[in-house]
């Protein structure tokens, strides 16, 4: 009886130890990923609607149906941090759009610039957004924009070109949505005014500063990455 006792708890100290052995022979856990998913570094592409107008202050005296609305197209890059339930980050926009104004040359009511096609529109600024759920974010943005409008002028002889480089402020809300590992998809909706404007010109020179009152609508959908 004494022998089959010691026999008895020998395996058992044998299985014992058998048991850790087989299970560190298994695939190794995934790693462990601590980010929350609206969290790093991130690149994305935007695509959306645009359109330019001028705004309605006391010193606007163009018509708001002088438009110039295009496809806005571009891209962004951002850095998030993820505190749980709420984001804060910051981001940088450079996008173009196909947008413009084909009235006459010398017209001062064609949005109130003359003949006027939508440059290149370069935006940096902050959002704030909170997780309604794991991988949903809803946020509010806002910061400084820089838009131009490329100009061409004709006086029936001589054909000119030049550029307004125009300041002001960009707020907007939207939506995104974790949709893979390290892909996300967005739509949003951005408001610009523009408060101040200078000609320049091709041979680098341009006017002093001066004040315009110059509306911006976008709505933009956008796909990107997290590293």
């Amino acid at each position: 009886m004494r022998k089959f006792l010691l026999t008895a708890a020998v395996a058992s100290i044998g299985l014992g130890a058998a048991v850790p052995a087989l299970a560190q022979d298994g695939p190794p856990p995934p790693p462990r990923d601590d980010r929350g998913a609206f969290d790093g570094p991130r690149a994305g592409v935007i695509l959306g609607y645009d359109k330019l107008q001028p705004g309605r202050g006391p010193n606007s005296d163009i018509g708001s149906d002088r438009k110039a609305d295009g496809l806005l197209y571009g891209g962004d890059i951002g850095y998030d941090k993820d505190l749980g339930r709420v984001v804060i980050g910051a981001e940088a926009e450079l996008t173009g759009s196909t947008g413009d104004v084909s009235n006459a040359p010398t017209s001062a009511g064609a949005l109130g610039y003359g003949r006027v096609k939508q440059g290149r529109d370069i935006y940096g600024g902050v959002r704030v957004g909170y997780k309604v759920a794991p991988d949903t974010l809803v946020y509010a943005k806002g910061g400084y924009t820089n838009g131009r409008l490329d100009l061409t002028a004709d006086n029936g002889t001589v054909t000119t070109a030049a550029h307004y480089n125009l300041d002001g402020y960009r707020v907007g809300a939207g939506v995104e949505e974790k949709i893979g590992r390290t892909t996300y998809a967005k739509i949003e909706y951005r408001y610009s005014n523009y408060g101040s404007a200078r000609l320049e010109y091709p041979n680098g020179t341009n006017t002093n500063n001066f004040a315009v009152d110059t509306d911006r609508h976008q709505i933009a959908v956008g796909v990107g990455v997290r590293f």
